[in-house]
């Protein structure tokens, strides 16, 4: 579709690192690939400048609680409106502030509005300091009435599908997984000063977990899980950083493997491929992801996987890794089976059939040529 204009309104987006920007990213690079313009909306955060011609930040301030999201104020400088003056359709990513500005835009236009539905926000409740029942059927009421109120949404798993059916969101929904650059994980090199730098050498296992340090993450369970295991000297590196990380500090040194268990904070994105590939195995113990970027990536790296058993993983992985009930000791028993399996090059392969950014692109193309069409007619 050349000479589309694409507007993208997002309430999570750079310098935040986290699967959402990785994929919003991913999908820009392909759509722009296709020759389409894409013109993003996304908040401004104080001391980074991008200087991204094609990304119009607005104001926000900062919220209530530990967390590096920013609560955006709906303001557009004229000249920045004349930036989004000829989009064609408005593709949002949150149904937050944002991505009611994208809605009103669109709908005070005449244009299509897609939405992707990221997040199961109604998992992020604790987060508000509210009796927490309250917060999630408020979470869902959002989720419903936004996406109803899109032209068509979009999901990375039939899981989710199936989830937006049950809480009775009624609009056309296209499942697309969320891509990643399949070729950059693949080409990951195993280095001995990788693995140092995540705490593991030569004669020692090494398992992974790529995270946002969060509640929702369910990352206490790895711990546990290390500490149960039979393999002797098994270690693991968390990569990332979030406001749980002193808890989960506090339950590596309760349960015993502090020694064995090291934090390297947030590593730069380039950096990532040589990780994946200088572990062992990888470890998702997360129950409220959407789809698992993540996974996809380990999966193109092809590292055994273990994950507790959810729709969503059971969908992006296949038969690509293990899936487990969540608990300790059943995740002990696969981690110590994924690391002395040795590489997966099946998964290598599953991932480039299912997760690039080509097959992406063009499902994407196909559901913004399916709304463009019904409003022409």
């Amino acid at each position: 579709m050349p000479n589309l204009h694409i507007g993208f309104f997002t309430e999570c987006y750079r310098p935040i690192v986290n699967g959402i920007v990785a994929s919003i990213d991913a999908l820009r690079a392909g759509l722009e690939g296709a020759g389409v313009e894409v013109t993003t909306v996304a908040p401004r955060f104080p001391d980074f400048e991008d200087h991204d011609p094609a990304i119009v930040r607005i104001p926000s301030l900062p919220l209530p609680t530990r967390t590096a999201y920013r609560l955006c104020l709906p303001y557009v400088r004229n000249a920045d409106r004349e930036r989004l003056g000829d989009v064609a359709l408005v593709h949002t990513h949150s149904p937050f502030v944002t991505g009611w500005m994208g809605a009103n835009y669109a709908r005070r236009r005449g244009l299509p509005l897609v939405f992707t539905y990221h997040t199961r926000i109604e998992a992020y409740a604790h987060y508000v300091p509210f009796e927490r029942r309250a917060m999630q059927a408020a979470a869902v009421r959002l989720t419903r009435s936004y996406a109803n109120a899109a032209d068509a949404v979009i999901v990375p798993t039939a899981a989710m599908e199936a989830r937006l059916r049950e809480i009775g969101v009624r609009t056309p929904i296209a499942v697309v997984p969320s891509a990643i650059d399949v070729a950059k994980f693949a080409a990951g090199r195993r280095s001995p000063a990788v693995r140092a730098l995540l705490g593991g050498d030569d004669a020692t296992p090494l398992a992974l977990v790529v995270s946002r340090l969060a509640r929702e993450k369910n990352l206490e369970l790895a711990i546990d899980a290390l500490a149960l295991s039979r393999v002797p000297g098994t270690r693991l590196a968390v990569v990332g950083d979030g406001p749980h990380r002193a808890a989960l500090e506090e339950r590596a040194n309760a349960a015993g493997v502090a020694e064995r268990v090291r934090f390297t904070g947030v590593l730069p994105v380039v950096a990532l491929p040589d990780v994946y590939a200088s572990g062992d195995a990888f470890v998702f113990p997360s129950t409220t992801e959407t789809q698992g970027l993540v996974l996809a990536e380990a999966l193109a790296a092809g590292l055994a996987v273990v994950a507790v058993d959810t729709p969503a993983s059971r969908e992006v992985l296949g038969s690509g890794g293990r899936l487990v009930p969540n608990d300790a000791r059943e995740f002990a028993l696969a981690l110590d089976a994924a690391v002395t399996e040795g590489p997966n090059q099946s998964a290598v392969h599953l991932a480039h059939s299912r997760f690039s950014i080509e097959l992406q692109t063009r499902r994407i193309l196909d559901v913004y040529g399916g709304v463009l069409a019904v409003k022409v007619a």
